[in-house]
C-alpha cells in the first residue's frame, strides 16, 4: 500500500463526494489546505483522539498544509454530537482558551507543530465572535429548518421529549463557517461529525464557489457501538504514566484490538489480518493485547518506557507481584475509606468509589473492604488491580 491509499483507506470511515476524485488531485500532486477542529471542552485528550491526530500527521508528512483549530468559538456554542439532552452549562471563550494551552502540549506526540512543514494552530473565535447579524443571516439563508431539524440527533430529543436548545441547533452553521473563513479544502473529523461538515461543504459551494472534501474517520468502539478512551471511569489519556497507560489499555475489551491496530499504530496491515486470524482460531487476545499496549506506550513516550511498563504490568497484575515503586501518603489523621479514595485521587468521583467498594474491588492490607465507611489507618491499600498506596502517620 502506498502512502496516498494508505491516507485515503487506513482509519477512514467515509470521504465525500467521493475517494477517487480527492485520489486524483493528490496524484496530481496538488498540495491541499485542511483542517481538524477541537473544541476545548475538557482539558485531557484521550486515546479516541489518536485517530484523527494521526491521520492529521498523514497529511503533514506529505506536504500538505494542516490546520489544527482550537473551537473557542464553537465551544461557546456547544456541540450537540452525541448528546441525548441538552446542556446544562455552556464554556466561556476564556475558560475554553486556557484549555486548549493543555491540548496542543498533549496532542505534539503525534503531531509536529515544528520543523519544515508545521501544523498551523488557529482560533475560530477570532472571526466567529466578530461576526454581525447580517453575516450570521447570509450564513443562515444558505439552509432551511426542515434540513437542520431532520439531523438524526435532534429527531431522537424531540422524540423523546428532550430539549433542542437553539444555540446547539446553529452550531453546525458555525462549524461549516470555519472552512471558508481559512478557505479549505479538506475537512478531517469522525464520523460523528459528518452532519456539521457537511454543512461546512454547503457553505463553500455556496460563499466560496469551489467543492470542499470531507474525509470522517471511524470512532473507535467496542462491539456495543460504545466509543473508547475511558475504561473503568479512567481516561486514557495521552499523556498518562506509562505504565498507567499499559495497564489502561490491558483493560480495553478484547473486542477493540483489531480496530485499535488498524486506527492507532503502523503495524501493517497484513499483520493485523494474521492477528485476527489467530484470535478467530483460538489463540489468547491477552498476547495481542499486550502487544497492542506495548506500541502504544512506545508511540506516546519511548521503547524504554514501554519495555518498562510491560514488566511492570507482568509483575503486578499477571504474577500478583507488588511494584517495585508504591506511592506513600503520610497522613495526620483517619479517614473513611470512600473519603480516602476521593482525598488522593485515586477515584474520579463519588460514585465511582462507592461502585469499586460495593463490587469488592478495594481491599486494605490484602483484606476486601466493602464497608464505605471502614477507617483507614496505616497499611497498604489496593485500589482496583493497578494502583496500590502505602498510608503511614506522621
Amino acid at each position: 500500500m502506498d502512502k496516498i491509499e494508505e491516507l485515503l483507506t487506513r482509519g477512514v470511515d467515509k470521504i465525500y463526494p467521493d475517494k477517487i476524485t480527492l485520489e486524483k488531485q493528490l496524484r496530481s500532486g496538488k498540495k491541499l489546505r485542511l483542517y481538524q477542529g477541537f473544541d476545548p471542552t475538557g482539558t485531557k485528550l484521550h486515546i479516541g483522539h489518536m485517530v484523527g491526530f494521526r491521520k492529521l500527521r498523514q497529511w503533514q508528512d506529505l506536504g500538505h498544509n494542516v490546520i489544527f483549530l482550537i473551537g473557542d468559538g464553537t465551544g461557546q456554542a456547544g456541540d450537540p454530537s452525541g448528546k441525548t439532552t441538552a446542556r446544562n452549562k455552556f464554556m466561556t471563550q476564556e475558560e475554553l482558551r486556557a484549555n486548549a494551552r493543555d491540548y496542543v502540549l498533549q496532542a505534539r506526540k503525534i503531531v509536529n507543530f515544528e520543523g519544515n512543514n508545521p501544523i498551523e494552530i488557529l482560533y475560530n473565535g477570532d472571526w466567529l465572535n466578530k461576526l454581525g447579524l447580517v453575516d450570521i443571516l447570509d450564513i443562515a439563508g444558505n439552509f432551511s429548518l426542515q434540513q437542520l431539524s431532520e439531523r438524526d440527533l435532534f429527531q431522537e430529543r424531540m422524540k423523546n421529549g428532550e430539549t433542542v436548545n437553539l444555540r446547539e441547533f446553529l452550531y453546525p452553521l458555525l462549524q461549516g463557517y470555519d472552512s471558508v473563513a481559512m478557505n479549505v479544502d479538506l475537512e478531517i473529523g469522525g464520523s460523528d461529525q459528518t452532519f456539521n461538515m457537511l454543512c461546512g461543504r454547503t457553505l463553500v459551494k455556496s460563499m466560496l464557489n469551489k467543492d470542499k472534501f470531507v474525509m470522517t474517520t471511524p470512532l473507535l468502539t467496542d462491539s456495543e457501538g460504545r466509543k473508547i478512551g475511558k475504561t473503568e471511569g479512567n481516561v486514557i489519556g495521552l499523556t498518562d504514566e506509562p505504565k498507567d497507560l499499559f495497564s489502561k489499555i490491558m483493560g480495553l475489551s478484547d473486542d477493540v484490538i483489531i480496530k485499535a491496530f488498524e486506527y492507532l499504530t503502523d503495524v501493517e496491515m497484513a499483520d493485523i489480518k494474521t492477528i485476527e486470524k489467530k484470535i478467530k482460531e483460538g489463540d489468547n487476545p491477552m498476547l495481542y493485547k499486550k502487544q497492542l499496549a506495548y506500541e502504544l506506550t512506545k508511540q506516546l513516550n519511548n521503547e524504554k518506557a514501554a519495555v518498562e511498563a510491560q514488566e511492570n504490568f507482568e509483575k503486578t497484575v499477571q504474577g500478583s507481584e507488588l511494584p517495585s515503586e508504591i506511592i506513600e501518603i503520610v497522613s495526620e489523621s483517619n479517614l473513611t475509606l470512600i473519603e480516602r479514595l476521593l482525598k488522593n485521587k485515586l477515584v474520579e468521583s463519588r460514585s465511582e468509589a462507592k461502585r469499586l467498594i460495593e463490587q469488592g474491588g478495594v481491599s486494605f492490607n490484602d483484606i476486601k473492604i466493602t464497608d464505605p465507611d471502614f477507617l483507614v489507618t496505616e497499611g497498604l491499600l489496593k485500589v482496583g488491580k493497578r494502583k496500590f498506596v502505602k498510608i503511614v502517620k506522621k
